[in-house]
């Protein structure tokens, strides 16, 4: 399990806490800079300056004030719709700090509000915060939505009035909107409840109808008449596990309750913290019409009947209310066998359940390098014939995703059910692997694995970087920051900035916390997003409890995005600005109303430093045509642009921007780091002593390598070939071409590229030329003379046809890339007047529109027919 603060590591922590809250009258309190250390922290908290906090002896509750744009992470909810005022942001026990919730939307609230205040005078101890849309700022529609909290309540009433003062019919959402989790369920008393992405959390919500006179969530989604007004209450709790939460909602209903109580031991008697027991009712359940649930999975069990999921303290123990009925329960805890068994109780009755494990066998991991130091890496765990695959945790967990586990450390034990296995230790593409097979008995015994990864590949005087990566910060994604950060020192980059959507952040305190400064090193910055192409750019000093820590906002031209960007906060002359995942077309090609097809946002190109050409999945840079025809989510034909392919056009007219290859990931496993990176020089090998405006210097000058494995380096005379610029007045360049593979990557092929064009004498390929290629670390080592008859631009990529990198990735959508690299280009100019641009256009007619399925295939055909 990851790191988690000290109250859920002992029960004598939570019940100090409870002790400390007890007697405390509730509260509501309008945030001040002055009193922004009374705001729940966690996972998911938001809180900032103008917001209301409401607290009373178990919990705490932050509503978003009516803030210019205020809003929670950011893609949350894109475009106008993102702006909530009024709404849930956080929701924690009381002193727990463990917010897991990204916002609570009451009747699908987005958009502007009339007024979020204190609602005053309440019935003794109460306190409460209203929101009010007005029928004239809500297009005929009122809105009140009223937030009420006592001592002793687990969460928080929602009464909601919906007024129709239009003169027709108005079809309105009377449904919750809640993001963002992967599982979730529907509970006796249509009581629909969601678990903390990752158990290690342990923290659950669940949201009831209290009060629904007119039935209106019984005709979910349904119509107000003109003038008709409807009010309905629900109960949000929340609670350490969605068992617990559940019953706290149950209890508001009125419901008939009793009492599960039980813990989860060992054959020995030791508690079993890291278990779970899934409760599911053996008696009609049924379903709603609302379903307050905007999730990143929304998945129960198969058969929809999981009522709940109670998590143990750490002593082992657990206390849940459940409505009266018979249940099947199910124990599980890793690497151990579940245990199932009924219980049946009746209202105010109490029933054990308690659960003894056998015990478990754990594969124990000491990972070092050469030196003997312990070392991040990532440990597969893949299942033989007749061992069924192994499930680990959600795939956005470092500590345990898919049949993964990712560590800061090189010490560290997997819990694993009896079965055969083979593990795959490796930690990025510099270093080697270890692969072995295992058996894992029932017997409660430790297998060892130990080993030592060397450092294979010499990368000295370069580092590697992923400059787009993304945590929870960020709103469309659940990954944990501290998940991330782990991810990325697994797979060994070495540089990362911070670049979260819409916020401006820094990951160096986790950074430091989980002691990886020896192995990370990052800068504080962020991702300007929108509806079209995203900016990121760095650096930045976030500006905390204010919206989006202080970013500026996106802008649909991207020319006014990159220049709010570069002179934000203070002029940099290093800042760093990129597109990210560029539709090139639209941003380089189209008409912008100016009449001029073929230049997109004139002048882009003077305010960007890069363009992601690379962004996930293979590279397109050797096929030699501008789009290919595809299968989009809807099943009919589309047309995808070669970012490359443009790239390499757009070099020919003279438009220079810097190539760069990233990951954009956004979860652990599959969408993880790892695939795509970027090599710049830097004077230091010690992450620690990288610096970010040596790396954007060389990264603004195009001195860097994309790879998805293969080292690769190309040398001049000079020095690097990578954007340095040589004159070769005899109409030939050398290139001392090199590449490099750790012991699970191969290459095949090595091109040169003159001018975007593949020159057929300098393509090198195993089969043809098997004299070239090698089986060692070092698989090409050639020098070449290219010969030029005009000024270029020359790039070398190396590649594999054959094969993948499965090794390295397993099971993960990542292991079908093929290695890949390729280099920012060396400029060469051959008269000595300077470089001139060729103005080829690589056999295709520079895009001036989008062009139809049919008259893409008909380009790509005569394309194909002209081509040498």
């Amino acid at each position: 399990m990851k790191n988690l603060p000290p109250v859920f590591c002992a029960a004598a922590g939570f019940l100090a806490i409870c002790a400390a809250a007890a007697g405390a009258a509730p509260e509501v309190r309008e945030i001040t800079r002055e009193t922004t250390d009374l705001l729940p922290r966690g996972k998911e908290a938001d809180g900032i300056v103008g917001d209301f906090l409401l607290r009373n002896d178990r919990v705490e509750v932050v509503i978003s004030g009516n803030l210019p744009g205020r809003r929670a992470n950011m893609s949350t909810f894109y475009g106008a719709e993102g702006i909530t005022p009024g709404c849930i942001y956080d929701l924690s026990l009381r002193g727990m700090h463990n917010d897991q919730i990204t916002v609570f939307c009451p009747a699908g609230q987005q958009g502007p509000v009339s007024w979020v205040r204190v609602l005053e005078p309440r019935a003794e101890g109460e306190v409460a915060v209203e929101c009010v849309v007005t029928p004239e700022a809500g297009a005929g529609v009122g809105r009140r939505h009223v937030y009420t909290l006592r001592d002793g309540w687990q969460g928080v009433r929602v009464t909601t009035t919906l007024t129709n003062a239009a003169g027709h019919s108005r079809r309105v959402s009377f449904g919750d909107r809640w993001t963002n989790f992967l599982r979730a369920g529907i509970a006796p008393g249509e009581i629909h409840w969601v678990d903390a992405v990752d158990p290690a959390d342990q923290c659950g919500y669940a949201v009831g109808a209290v009060e629904d006179p007119a039935g209106v969530l019984k005709r979910f989604p349904g119509e107000l008449k003109s003038g008709e007004s409807v009010t309905y209450t629900r109960f949000l709790a929340v609670a350490t596990s969605p068992a617990e939460a559940v019953g706290g909602v149950a209890v508001q209903q009125g419901a008939a309750v009793g009492q599960l109580n039980g813990e989860l031991v060992d054959g020995d008697g030791r508690p079993v913290p890291d278990g779970a027991v899934w409760i599911r009712p053996q008696f009609p359940v049924t379903g709603s019409a609302y379903m307050p649930l905007k999730t990143a999975g929304n998945s129960a069990d198969a058969n929809g009947r999981l009522a709940g999921i109670v998590y143990p303290r750490a002593d082992g123990k657990f206390s849940v209310s459940l409505v009266a009925g018979k249940y099947q329960l199910t124990a599980v805890a890793p690497g151990r066998p579940e245990i199932q068994r009924e219980v049946e109780f009746g209202k105010d009755g109490v029933a054990d359940g308690g659960f003894r494990f056998g015990a478990v066998s754990r594969v124990q991991l000491d990972i070092r390098d050469e030196t003997g130091s312990s070392l991040p890496c990532k440990a597969q765990f893949l299942a033989m014939q007749g061992t069924d695959p192994v499930n680990l945790g959600p795939e956005q967990r470092a500590h345990g995703c898919r049949d993964q586990y990712h560590s800061e450390k090189g010490r560290f034990a997997v819990p694993l059910p009896p079965g055969r296995y083979r593990v795959v230790v490796t930690r990025g593409i510099e270093y080697s692997h270890l692969e072995r097979e295992i058996e894992v008995g029932g017997n409660g015994q430790d297998v060892p694995f130990e080993g030592v990864l060397k450092r294979l590949v010499d990368t000295r005087g370069w580092v590697s970087a992923d400059y787009h990566n993304h945590s929870t910060p960020s709103g469309d994604n659940v990954c944990g920051t501290a998940d991330r950060l782990i991810n990325l020192a697994a797979e060994h980059i070495e540089f990362a900035p911070t670049t979260e959507h819409n916020r401006l952040f820094d990951w160096r305190p986790e950074i430091e916390r989980l002691r990886l400064a020896p192995f990370l090193q990052t800068v504080s910055g962020m991702e300007c997003t929108g509806k079209r192409e995203h900016f990121n750019a760095f650096p930045f000093e976030p500006v905390p409890f204010t919206q989006d820590n202080g970013a500026p906002l996106w802008n649909e031209d991207a020319r006014i995005t990159a220049l709010t960007l570069r002179r934000w906060q203070k002029p940099e002359p290093d800042r760093w600005v990129q597109i990210n995942h560029p539709d090139i077309y639209g941003s380089f090609f189209e008409d912008h109303g100016t009449g001029e097809n073929g230049t997109g946002f004139a002048g882009l190109v003077s305010v960007i430093d890069g363009y992601e050409t690379q962004n996930g999945g293979g590279s397109r840079l050797l096929d030699l045509q501008p789009f290919t025809l595809g299968r989009g989510k809807s099943g009919e034909e589309q047309v995808y642009w070669h970012r490359e392919f443009l790239w390499l056009q757009m070099l020919n007219q003279g438009r220079r921007t810097m190539a760069m290859a990233v990951c954009d990931a956004h979860s652990v496993f599959g969408n993880g780091v790892g695939g795509w990176r970027m090599y710049m020089p830097s004077t230091t090998d010690n992450p620690s002593g990288i610096h970010w405006r040596e790396n954007v210097r060389a990264a603004k000058a195009g001195v860097s390598y994309l790879t998805t494995g293969p080292f690769l380096q190309v040398d001049t005379l000079e020095g690097p070939a990578p954007g340095r610029t040589v004159l070769a007045k005899n109409g030939s360049v050398l290139l001392k071409i090199r590449v490099q593979c750790t012991d699970w990557i191969e290459i095949d092929r090595v091109q040169v590229l003159v001018n975007g064009r593949p020159v057929p004498e300098h393509n090198y390929t195993r089969a043809k030329d098997p004299g070239a290629f090698r089986d060692g670390v070092m698989k090409f080592e050639r020098d070449v003379v290219v010969k030029l008859k005009e000024d270029a631009h020359v790039i070398v990529a190396a590649c594999a046809e054959h094969s993948t990198l499965a090794l390295g990735y397993g099971s993960s959508s990542q292991a079908s890339m093929r290695p890949f690299a390729y280099h920012n280009p060396l400029w060469v100019d051959v008269d000595g007047n300077g470089v001139k641009p060729n103005g080829d256009p690589l056999g295709y007619p520079l895009p001036a529109k989008r062009p139809r399925v049919e008259e893409a295939r008909k380009m790509l055909e005569n394309g194909r027919k002209a081509a040498p």
